[in-house]
C-alpha cells in the first residue's frame, strides 16, 4: 500500500452531525412517527435529487403534489433545516485540524449536498477552510455514490489512480464505490475509530 499523502473527507455524519429526525422529532408526538416520515416520505432518494442539483423549491412542490396530506410536515423539511443538525463532530474536527498542522497532508472534500445550502455549512463550521478545496455533488451535478463524481474529483485534482489517497466517509455505499475505483476508504464509524484506522495505515500528524 502506497504511503498516504491525500486524505479526502466526507463531511455529513463525518465532521458535523445530520439527521433530519432531530427536526421532525420536534413535530411528531413520538420518535416512531419521526422515523415513519423521514424514511417514506422525506426519504434518502428524494434529499439526493437535491444532492445533485435538484432546487429546492422544485423538489418541496414536488413532494407536496406526491402527498398533499403531508403538506405541512414537507414544507417544514427545508423551512427548519438547520434543525437537522447537532454541530461539529468534534473528535473527527481534531483529527482534521491535527492532519492540516502538520502539513503532512493534501486535504479534501467531498459531500454530498446542495448547492443551495452548503454556504450555511461555509459559514458555520470554520474549520471547512482547512481544505485545500470542497467538491459539492449539487455544484458538480453529480453525486455519491456514483463513480463519476469519483473520477470528476481525480481528474480536477490531479489524483490519477488514487494510489497514496484515502477517502473518509459514513456511508456503506460510498465507501463501496471508491474501494472499487483504487480508492482506499475508512468507513467512518466513530472519531476512535477513525483514528485507530489511520494509524494503521501509517497516518500521522
Amino acid at each position: 500500500m502506497a504511503m498516504v499523502h491525500t486524505v479526502i473527507f466526507d463531511i455529513g455524519n463525518v465532521l458535523i452531525g445530520w439527521n433530519p429526525r432531530l427536526l421532525y422529532n420536534k413535530v411528531f408526538a413520538t420518535p416512531e412517527e419521526a422515523d415513519w416520515f423521514v424514511s417514506n416520505i422525506t426519504h434518502l432518494d428524494w434529499n439526493e435529487e437535491q444532492d445533485r442539483g435538484r432546487p429546492i423549491a422544485e423538489a418541496t412542490e414536488l413532494l407536496v403534489a406526491e402527498h398533499p396530506e403531508w403538506e405541512r410536515e414537507i414544507r417544514i423539511y427545508y423551512d427548519r433545516w438547520t434543525e437537522h443538525f447537532s454541530g461539529a463532530i468534534a473528535g473527527t474536527v481534531e483529527v482534521l485540524e491535527a492532519m492540516k498542522a502538520s502539513g503532512c497532508y493534501r486535504l479534501l472534500a467531498l459531500t454530498n449536498w446542495s448547492a443551495e445550502l452548503f454556504p450555511w455549512a461555509r459559514e458555520n463550521f470554520p474549520f471547512l477552510s482547512h481544505f485545500e478545496d470542497i467538491m459539492v455533488s449539487g455544484e458538480v451535478k453529480m453525486k455519491k455514490p456514483n463513480p463519476d463524481i469519483f473520477l470528476h474529483l481525480a481528474k480536477t485534482y490531479e489524483l490519477g489512480d488514487f494510489s497514496g489517497c484515502l477517502f473518509i466517509d459514513d456511508s456503506p455505499r460510498n465507501c463501496a464505490t471508491a474501494r472499487s475505483l483504487g480508492l482506499d476508504a475508512i468507513q467512518f464509524e466513530s472519531p476512535e475509530q477513525l483514528r485507530e484506522a489511520l494509524a494503521e495505515r501509517g497516518v500521522r500528524w
